[in-house]
């Protein structure tokens, strides 16, 4: 052991030497258990050795009983009142000091004149170590000292302070100038701390993941957060998130921070030098020492005024700062604004001593302390590596789950005691965010720079360590890991000091038991409510986190909820009507509504390619129909909305990403439904109004009503609703055929609609391209039709949703996605034209160099107009443009966006302006484009024997009669295309409701002739049906009045 600098008071341990400062190395011999020292720690002007057999020795000052000890002080001395202890970690304040035992129980003495021991004692000094009760029931890992303040962290990953407040070092953000006894720094909770430090008036600590947060004295800035104001709280150093920063010493009034590879920054006040950087200034901001740059730091210290550093690749010593007493250890009292070299004999690693010598020393450890240094050395023979700061020891850190703990768990059985320190052991781990968010990292530094885009979870490991603990038998194990991560669960109310303290929201639902619904008070209740109530950057950091996070882990979390949803669902009351629900229900719908958000937005990179993570059915909760009220909810939501209430009532309606189409389709038609009426009662107040203040010729009708032909049906069409505007378009239609005694309960609407639809669409309009391969149309924009006609069809497709009604409209799903400001992909051209999208997939995998002379592209369009080749450029000039590998992807793009957009933008435009001034509104939007494809045209799931189970018998039919019996034969027999024929026949359409067969309810009624053909009642779902005998006869009659399907008359 050498040593330097300031030795008055005797803190070098040299015995009683005439110097008073040592200007460069000196080794004490006068120590007999030299070579067994472990560490030591230097107070202002007392020095604490440890050694590896614990126990603790002490020179220096003992003024104020800091040494422990009544004997010489001029040489380290043993505290013989710990004598039976093992001391492990040693700490030394201005005038205090304090030890930790191999048990985690912290012992203090010497000065207590702001209660810096902790022991709550009046006498004002501590002679001898004293246990620190308050902590004795905890198991205290680190260790730091200020000058007249305390740090102590446990196991727990629990941070405790105590002693003088004067400038806010304690972290509890108040200004109580004074804490008698340890007191949790309540704001670092659930922060896995890897390290504390304490300078003279200032503390910091360093997450595990390479946070720093500073507190305390910063009049010179030496926070390092750009001012100088003193801090109160816990505030993290931004500038230093990205350096990986592994360990802090602090001087009395500067810091000095060691980082991952080797880098040091130095910041607070330099007017003696101690900063590095070549001046005398003060520095707010940390600034890396430029003239160490190119070298590994290893290990860093610092006095009061000093710095030392190691540079294990050299075997060198450098020191910077005041030096007035020697303690630079360069043989000069000046002081240094940059490293210079320790004049020590140690070798570098290829045997060379700055100075001659004849020993064979290389540096182990240096320390530092007021004004006096100390290097540790070992023999080169042994071949002992050098200490590495930056590598804490396992000993010193917050307990965290492992595998192999955890894996022990696993193979306890189930019947067998547990001891208590495996007891005890789970407790803390699973009970301790701190402890959970430091767990399951990922290796070596990647889980550094923990933000929004890196949350550092190995989440192979973590699922390991959950797959394992799903596998704990023994019963007493397994409740208390339920009840411990509960508790865990609790904490996540509290403030989030940084981001790495969000961990656990993501390695928690992989735990089995948080699929367990049972669980919800204690597990997913609370963890959703702690979601929901993150803000800012917070919240911005997990929404980033979970959205990175494989899509069966997000599908996982979102069916959690789900559950937890449909449970509160099934027990509630069976009262559709219901408007007050369980907190679990709501907040599950909360959360439910966080994740579709997240799905449907995923920090903007999925939805520009027109993805989700998760398909949106994966949202559905089909149960809702069954279990709730949707009219008499959607209601209620309107009435508030509409009325301006804030009521905070919960509203299924604003949850509607959960209804599955049949519910949406349900909330279409209460609201169409609604704006009929409200547009009839329109209608009657101005008729009543005019009744009184006019002639009353002008009569003012309820419905619209159209009066059409058959042969002139279009035309007819565009002159009936001619006489309406948009207003009247909310009420109800009712169509009459001229020359047809049919009246319209909805049958006549139907065909009206299937009639018109297939003559607009007829290809002599020239209005739509016509794919043969896939039989879809599109828009055509070379059409010769006027603008009206696009406006006639998309009027025509509303007024059908409107009063639903199904059309048989052969258009894409890209028709849709528009109608709802979806965007459109090169993949919704396969709904036209298969074959051409394959091309394009040839096109777009083809990597070679000969990429141009085999497709010889250019960015133009061939378009075969009325048996004319007729070319449109892609791009200004495209004609004149090549497709290449660099551009092929744009001009795919492009291609698609002349087709489905560009090309046909006035005509969709004029569809759409249609479409929406009869369906435009708020539950429309919540459609997604395929379903609200299935409301427009229906869907082809047939389940025939559904409609058997819907069907109902009237005016003497059963089920058992043997006609119906018969009839069921028959219609089973029949090839699918004369089931749906028979659907077209009785019902008006072969295309099924989007609620499925179940909403086609058919009624079947005898009639006695059989010689008469069965007759469709087609607005009321009413079949006719004759009281066949046979089987054959049956069939033949039926076979003959489904293939009759057009015309209404009066049965």
């Amino acid at each position: 052991m050498f040593c330097w600098g300031n030795t008055v008071n005797g803190e070098l341990g040299l015995g009683g030497i005439e110097e008073n400062h040592i200007l460069s190395p000196e080794e004490i011999t006068n120590f007999e258990s030299i070579n067994n020292i472990k560490s030591v720690a230097c107070g202002k002007n007392h020095t604490l050795a440890v050694t590896e057999d614990g126990k603790i020795y002490a020179c220096g000052s003992n003024d104020f009983g800091q040494l422990g000890h009544c004997g010489p002080r001029t040489k380290l001395q043993q505290i013989t009142s710990v004598d039976a202890l093992v001391m492990t970690s040693i700490a030394c304040g201005e005038a205090h000091s304090m030890a930790l035992n191999e048990w985690g129980q912290l012992y203090t003495w010497g000065s207590d004149s702001c209660h810096q021991l902790g022991l709550e004692i009046e006498e004002g000094i501590q002679y001898k170590p004293k246990i620190v009760k308050s902590l004795a029931s905890m198991l205290v890992v680190q260790i730091s000292c200020g000058y007249k303040h305390s740090m102590a962290l446990t196991n727990h990953g629990e941070l405790y302070t105590w002693g003088s407040n004067e400038f806010g070092q304690l972290g509890h953000g108040n200004k109580n100038p004074i804490a008698a006894k340890p007191t949790l720094v309540k704001s670092l909770v659930g922060l896995p701390i890897s390290f504390i430090a304490c300078g003279g008036y200032h503390s910091f600590v360093v997450s595990k993941s390479g946070a720093v947060f500073g507190w305390g004295k910063n009049d010179f800035g030496q926070l390092g957060l750009n001012n100088q104001i003193n801090i109160l709280l816990p505030t993290q150093l931004k500038t230093l998130r990205t350096v990986k920063v592994k360990y802090i010493t602090g001087g009395e009034d500067f810091s000095v921070f060691l980082t991952y590879d080797g880098g040091v920054f130095t910041c607070g006040a330099g007017m003696y030098g101690q900063l590095g950087h070549g001046s005398f200034s003060n520095e707010i901001v940390p600034r890396k020492v430029l003239e160490l740059m190119g070298s590994t730091v290893t290990q860093v210290t610092c006095g009061r005024r000093h710095t030392l550093t190691l540079v294990p690749s050299k075997g060198r010593v450098y020191s910077f700062g005041l030096g007035g007493v020697g303690q630079l250890g360069t043989r000069a009292s000046v002081n240094s604004n940059t490293p210079q070299l320790v004049l020590g004999p140690w070798l570098s690693p290829t045997g060379v001593s700055v100075i001659e010598t004849n020993k064979q020393y290389i540096v182990k450890s240096i320390y530092a302390g007021g004004d006096q240094c100390f290097v540790k050395v070992t023999h080169k023979t042994y071949e002992i590596p050098p200490d590495d700061y930056r590598i804490i020891q396992e000993n010193s850190q917050i307990w965290t789950v492992k595998m192999s703990d955890v894996i022990h768990l696993s193979t306890i059985l189930p019947d067998h005691p547990v001891d208590h320190e495996r007891m005890s052991f789970v407790e803390i781990v699973m009970s301790s965010l701190s402890c959970l968010n430091g767990s399951f990292l990922m290796l070596n530094d990647s889980h550094y720079t923990c933000s929004g885009n890196n949350h550092g979870i190995n989440f192979d490991l973590a699922a390991q360590c959950f797959d394992a603990i799903s596998h704990v038998r023994n019963t007493s194990l397994s409740d208390l890991i339920l009840t411990s991560l509960a508790s865990a669960v609790d904490s996540l109310s509290l403030p989030v000091p940084d981001v790495e303290s969000l961990r656990f929201y993501l390695t928690l639902p992989m735990y089995h038991e948080f699929k367990n619904i049972t669980n919800a008070t204690i597990l997913q209740v609370p963890y959703a409510e702690a979601l929901l109530y993150l803000k800012n950057m917070e919240l911005d950091t997990i929404d980033l986190w979970i959205s990175s996070m494989p899509v069966t882990y997000f599908e996982s979390l979102i069916m959690v909820f789900k559950n937890l949803f449909i449970e509160q669902l099934n027990t509630s009351s069976n009262s559709t009507q219901q408007t007050h629900w369980d907190k679990a229900l709501t907040v599950a719908a909360s959360v439910l509504a966080k994740f579709n958000k997240l799905n449907s937005n995923l920090n903007g990179h999925q939805m520009k390619k027109g993805q989700l993570k998760v398909p949106y059915t994966t949202f559905y909760i089909p149960q809702l129909t069954e279990k709730i009220n949707i009219q008499f909810d959607y209601m209620r939501w309107i009435h508030s909305d509409s009325n301006g209430f804030n009521d905070q009532g919960f509203y299924f309606c604003n949850y509607a990403f959960l209804f599955d189409a049949e519910a949406k389709t349900i909330l279409l038609q209460v609201d169409q439904k609604l704006q009929m009426q409200h547009a009839m009662q329109a209608a009657a107040t101005r008729a009543f109004t005019q009744m009184l203040f006019s002639d009353g010729n002008h009569l003012i009708n309820q419905y619209i009503e159209l009066n059409v032909s058959r042969t002139n049906l279009v035309e007819d069409a565009i002159r009936e609703l001619s006489q309406y505007t948009q207003y009247d378009y909310k009420k109800p239609l009712k169509v009459r055929f001229i020359g047809e005694e049919a009246e319209d309960a909805g049958g006549v609407k139907k065909e009206f609609f299937m009639l018109l639809i297939k003559e607009i669409l007829d290809p002599k309009f020239g209005m739509f391209v016509n794919y043969k391969e896939t039989n879809m149309i599109w828009f055509n924009d070379y059409s010769f039709e006027d603008l009206t006609m696009y406006y006639l069809i998309g009027l025509m497709c509303g007024l059908a949703i409107y009063n639903f009604i199904i059309i048989d409209l052969p258009f894409p799903l890209a028709l849709y996605k528009k109608l709802l400001n979806e965007l459109v992909t090169f993949q919704d051209l396969k709904d036209l034209n298969p074959t051409f999208v394959k091309s394009f997939e040839v096109l777009l995998a083809y990597n070679e160099p000969d990429f141009s002379d085999v497709f010889n592209l250019t960015f133009e369009i061939t378009r075969d107009v009325y048996g004319e080749i007729q070319t449109v450029p892609l791009k200004p000039g495209g004609a004149n443009i090549s497709v290449t590998q660099e551009n092929k992807h744009e001009f795919v793009d492009l291609y698609v966006d002349m087709i489905l957009n560009r090309g046909v933008e006035k005509q969709f435009n004029v569809f759409k302006d249609a479409f929406l001034k009869v369906c435009g509104g708020r539950v429309l939007r919540l459609f997604h484009s395929q379903e609200l494809m299935a409301v427009v045209v229906g869907n082809q799931d047939y389940d025939w024997f559904e409609l058997e189970r819907n069907a109902e018998y009237k005016n003497g039919y059963t089920k058992d009669d043997e006609t119906i019996k018969l009839f069921w034969e028959v219609f089973h027999e029949f090839d699918i295309d004369q089931k749906k024929k028979f659907l077209l026949f009785l019902t008006g359409t072969d295309r099924v409701p989007v609620m499925g067969m179940k909403a086609i309810k058919i009624y079947i009624q005898p009639t006695q002739d059989d010689n008469f053909l069965p007759v469709a009642h087609t607005c009321f779902n009413l079949l006719d049906l004759p009281t066949y005998q046979s089987k054959g006869k049956l069939k033949y009659k039926l076979t003959q009045a489904i293939n009759q399907t057009q015309g209404f008359s009066l049965v």
